[in-house]
């Protein structure tokens, strides 16, 4: 490769703007860690989060009103319920992990699509567009033919 005086470039310049722009975005990545935190791990890694906080949760709760036999029968059957949960959940994620980020993409296009046909009713109730479609009013015969 030459510059514009027909010299050749040398080798380690050929990949500097690589290099850099690799460095910039690593950079980039730390200072996004360092204030956000960890980005989220797939769809399957957070449901394995929320099932092991849900189970931690479980384990920890203390209910006041039993006594301490009643209590010990409790958790004793909360803890068997999330082993139970734990195994029908765990080959669920291994075996379809992508299965879980696809739903979770679905929820957002379904939370996207309501949140924008409701916006769409805000307004138009807003501007009192929607007078019209009130309906008929008291007393008044509707035609159902």
């Amino acid at each position: 490769m030459s510059d514009a005086t027909g010299h050749e470039a040398p080798e380690a310049d050929a990949n500097a703007w690589e290099q850099a722009c690799a460095e910039d975005l690593a950079a980039e990545q730390a200072r996004r860690r360092a204030q956000y935190g960890p980005p989220p791990g797939s769809a399957a890694e957070e449901l394995r989060k929320l099932v092991d906080a849900v189970s931690e949760k479980l384990s920890g709760l203390q209910t006041p009103l039993l006594g301490a036999v009643a209590q010990g029968a409790v958790e004793q059957t909360l803890k068997q319920v999330v082993r139970e949960a734990k195994a029908v959940v765990e080959p669920v994620i291994e075996r379809n992990p992508d299965v879980f980020d696809h739903l979770a993409a679905a929820g957002s296009e379904l939370l996207a699509a309501y949140r924008s046909a409701v916006e769409g009713q805000e307004r138009r109730w807003t501007r009192g567009e929607d007078r019209e479609d009130e309906g008929p009013a008291a007393g008044e015969h509707i035609d159902l033919d």
